[in-house]
């Protein structure tokens, strides 16, 4: 075995994200919470999170959200280590989008973006992802949504952060700094820069955005309230067989060696 010491490794200076929350597949942990049926806006919103894989191979959801089970989106890692997000409406799918590049490496912290607004012209510009600053743009499939298509990001009822639908494909990983923006399509900017010297991308003070009717900000500071929302609206989600255990040091910006 060896020690591997991550090129995200704690960056010296700058903002400082205090904890992560480790969740488990084996003790099928995940956060849920209902949301507002009336979101800020249906067509526009911005999903960012910090992730640190622990299980690969295997597929694992970190989001999903619900109208029903015909109305839906969510998206995970698949066992192959690629990126997936699909939408379902009425049963038939209006996105579909999967990366060529896979994501399997368990030393370091993931920023990943999803940012959708329907109303845009161009059908690739509704639904962009990121990841670490850098939009994604090889895909193996590419289903964009029609013009004006709600999004059951912000508009599902029923939203689940680290299983599907808060029920199953439990996901083993550490999570920082999960934010949720309700009217906006936002770039990875918004959450996060590029360090002069090192190069790395780094996390940012995210306090001051606007975060609109079902946004919330999850930082995981509070061991005795792991879901509370610090964004300001109490959108606090469900602790479901997580604990105060489950809090950790190890983060975005104090990245914690692991075994190989």
């Amino acid at each position: 075995m060896s020690i591997i010491i991550p090129a995200n490794s704690a960056v010296g200076g700058g903002f400082d994200v205090a904890n992560s929350l480790r969740f488990n597949t084996a003790s099928s942990d995940s956060l849920t919470r209902t949301q507002s049926a009336s979101p800020t806006s249906a067509t526009k919103g911005t999903l960012s999170f910090w992730i640190k894989r622990s299980l690969l191979d295997v597929s694992q959801y970190y989001m999903s959200t619900f109208q029903d089970s015909n109305n839906r989106v969510q998206s995970w890692f698949q066992a192959d280590n690629t990126f997936k997000i699909i939408q379902k409406v009425s049963a038939s799918t209006t996105i579909e989008i999967i990366t060529n590049r896979v994501f399997r490496d368990p030393n370091a912290f993931y920023h990943v973006v999803l940012a959708f607004d329907t109303d845009q012209g161009t059908s690739s510009n509704r639904v962009k992802i990121y990841i670490n600053g850098v939009q994604e743009t090889s895909f193996s499939t590419a289903t964009y949504p029609a013009q004006g298509q709600d999004s059951f990001l912000t508009k599902g009822t029923s939203a689940s952060l680290g299983a599907y639908n808060g029920s199953g494909d439990y996901t083993s990983a550490y999570f920082s700094e999960i934010v949720l923006i309700d009217g906006q399509q936002l770039t990875p900017t918004s959450f996060g820069e590029f360090d002069e010297d090192s190069g790395s991308w780094k996390a940012i003070d995210v306090s001051g955005l606007t975060f609109g009717t079902n946004g919330y900000y999850l930082d995981f500071e509070n061991s005795g309230a792991l879901g509370a929302d610090v964004s300001g609206n109490s959108n606090n989600f469900t602790v479901n067989n997580l604990s105060a255990v489950d809090q950790s040091l190890d983060t975005c910006t104090n990245n914690a060696c692991v075994w190989n």
